[in-house]
């Protein structure tokens, strides 16, 4: 059984960080592409970051671009997602997910992923 888990959410004042985690049992994000996505109240979900499944490429949203850093453990089977100078409208729920493919190319599509994690809010005070 596959599990993605998110931790690392919480409230933060504007221009600080939160270092998010999603942490996989049931596969090996070795061999998925994980992305990053957020949802905001009354808005769609959106892509925010993803690696790519050798580890080797990574790619951000415009609006998160210099902020974000998207990193992987492959020993602890983790993806990380390091969010520095926070804004108000950072304010989501982020949530991970895992795609098993070997294209070269990260997908932005949510509807693309297998696996998704329940997610963890983000808060982000002015």
């Amino acid at each position: 059984q596959v599990q993605l888990v998110e931790s690392g959410g919480g409230l933060v004042q504007a221009g600080g960080s939160l270092r998010l985690s999603c942490a996989a049992s049931g596969l090996t994000f070795s061999s998925y592409s994980t992305g990053w996505f957020r949802q905001a109240p009354g808005k769609e979900r959106e892509f925010v970051a993803g690696i790519i499944w050798t580890g080797g490429f990574t790619t951000y949203a415009n609006f998160v671009k210099g902020r974000v850093t998207i990193s992987r453990d492959t020993a602890k089977n983790t993806v990380y997602l390091q969010m520095n100078s926070l804004k108000p409208e950072d304010t989501a729920v982020y949530s991970c997910a895992a795609r098993f493919t070997r294209q070269s190319i990260i997908s932005r599509l949510s509807s693309t992923y297998d696996y998704w994690g329940q997610g963890t809010q983000v808060t982000v005070s002015s």
